[in-house]
């Protein structure tokens, strides 16, 4: 290797290393929690809307392309995460007008643009609805769920002032599917608000009772009669998977997993996330990142996969990893061990993949 080659690639480990430590000395509020499944939130139907057999999300609905845009893949690979830490059940004033989708977060901007072509979940006024609302972690809290007043337009940004007072408040409602996965929820029913035809926003708020976090999403309905179909997802409008519409009931005890997220170990402090941040003919680069949902921080992390096509992972940074066949298990490197509470670290790789590239199932175990 030449001397110019070796001090490029010094230079890269260099710079990688210093963007993860300085991750891991300033953690960032972790990435997962919740967002309303049914009726389906903006970020959720969205990412139904996009996924890919490479495990890339790659939108159909215009709108969603439009959000993806303006804040990037990573809203819809955190589809979970639209929060404030700081919220501590603020409303009017705290979340500007025209920020409602987004609760004010700088990364979901996208999903305040107003458009009459987001995915809709069709649905009938005042009849009773089985709720859901995805639990990627488990805290106690009340839900809040609004409907826009009948002078509300979809071509203005969603301001308080177009909300009517909740039409149903849940407080720590039961839950079913594993907490940390795509299939977790908890699940509750109410009755729909009366007197309401055509395209409607259905507002959500979940306000922890044990932090100052709270979450918030928007979900695009019409009110015509239909029971919860969802259209505008897919290409052609229609959901990519029949084994995981957005629409079914929470009640259903068969309702499948759909991309394979597995939940956090026991305890639940370590929780973690893959994606696919590119990929190319024969290969991709795929990243995973590490959360803490403890109260205490990590001295170290584990993470394990294995791959479900034949995926090899070529190089890796952030962590070390050991692989025997399909299996691979990633460790920290000295650097992004201590992960402190709701902190996060991460870390990438290269890898090769022909023909399908199928997302494992990650699980995370701290030290």
């Amino acid at each position: 290797m030449n001397r110019s080659r070796t001090a490029a690639l010094l230079t890269a480990a260099l710079t990688l290393a210093l963007g993860a430590v300085a991750l891991a000395s300033s953690p960032q509020p972790a990435a997962a929690h919740g967002a309303a499944m049914t009726p389906g939130s903006r970020t959720y139907l969205c990412w139904q809307d996009g996924r890919s057999q490479t495990g890339e999300i790659r939108p159909n609905n215009p709108a969603c392309s439009a959000a993806v845009a303006q804040s990037g893949a990573n809203s819809l690979y955190n589809w979970f995460s639209v929060l404030r830490s700081d919220a501590g059940g603020r409303t009017t004033g705290f979340i500007p007008d025209g920020q409602l989708c987004s609760g004010g977060s700088t990364g979901f901007r996208g999903y305040d643009l107003p458009r009459t072509d987001w995915p809709l979940t069709h649905l009938t006024a005042g009849a009773r609805l089985d709720f859901k609302y995805s639990n990627w972690a488990h805290h106690p809290g009340t839900f809040y769920f609004y409907v826009t007043k009948n002078s509300w337009s979809p071509t203005r940004a969603l301001a308080w002032s177009d909300l009517e007072e909740p039409f149903l408040t849940v407080t720590n409602p039961p839950q079913r599917g594993s907490v940390g996965s795509n299939e977790g929820h908890y699940y509750f029913s109410g009755n729909l608000p009366s007197g309401k035809s055509g395209r409607h926003i259905i507002y959500s708020r979940w306000v922890r009772s044990d932090s100052q976090e709270n979450f918030f999403g928007c979900s695009d309905v019409t009110f015509d009669g239909g029971n919860g179909q969802v259209t505008g997802v897919g290409p052609g409008g229609t959901p990519t998977d029949p084994t995981d519409p957005p629409t079914d009931p929470p009640t259903d005890p068969t309702d499948p997993p759909t991309d394979p997220t597995t939940p956090p170990p026991s305890g639940g402090d370590c929780m973690a996330t893959y994606k696919v941040s590119s990929a190319w003919q024969g290969g991709f680069q795929g990243e995973v990142t590490i959360m803490n949902h403890g109260s205490t921080p990590f001295n170290g992390w584990t993470a394990s996969w294995t791959w479900p096509n034949g995926q090899s992972i070529s190089q890796i940074w952030g962590a070390t990893q050991t692989s025997s066949g399909s299996s691979v298990t990633a460790s920290n490197v000295a650097y992004n061990g201590t992960v402190a509470p709701e902190g996060t670290t991460t870390f990438g790789f290269l890898a090769s993949a022909s023909g399908t590239n199928g997302l494992p199932t990650v699980t995370c175990a701290r030290r």
